[in-house]
């Protein structure tokens, strides 16, 4: 059984997805909150519903350019995506990318991927992307291949 800190811990983190990440991952988290919540003894329920613990509002979320559920399906099967893709500046470019890991930041969401036209691992802003197809080619290296190269190169600790 959790104990009380480790629900707290639970819901404060579910609740802030269901507040700041895209739609589909927030209903998702409150789903996966609500299944928790029913299988807990009635005392720990009531400290759940009763936390003290809230997230506060945040600056407002730059929209998404494209449903990132796909984004997610594609990075779970370790498949290939096709983008449109407009930079800072505005100019468009088309990219076959090998998407391995999503960034959910306080205001915006930062795809991480494998770019095979700059055959390197790039950081597409989701609100930039114009246009994304799933392919059905699964990219040849590992998603954990991947996310342990851009973590060293990115000096991030696994956690």
């Amino acid at each position: 059984m959790f104990a009380e800190e480790e629900i707290e811990a639970l819901a404060l983190g579910i609740r802030w997805v269901a507040d700041r990440a895209d739609g589909a991952l927030g209903a998702a988290a409150q789903n996966a909150l609500a299944k928790i919540a029913a299988v807990l003894p009635p005392d720990l329920r009531d400290r759940m519903d009763a936390s003290a613990l809230l997230v506060g509002p945040g600056e407002p979320i730059v929209g998404d350019g494209v449903d990132l559920a796909v984004v997610r399906r594609a990075i779970r099967g370790e498949r290939k995506l096709s983008i449109a893709y407009r930079d800072r500046d505005g100019a468009a470019s088309e990219r076959v990318v090998w998407p391995f890991a999503l960034g959910f930041f306080d205001r915006l969401r930062v795809m991480v991927a494998w770019c095979e036209l700059r055959g390197a691992i790039r950081h597409f802003r989701a609100d930039r992307i114009v246009s994304v197809t799933a392919l059905e080619a699964r990219y040849p290296r590992r998603r954990q291949a991947l996310l342990k190269e851009w973590r060293e190169a990115e000096g991030i600790p696994a956690r």
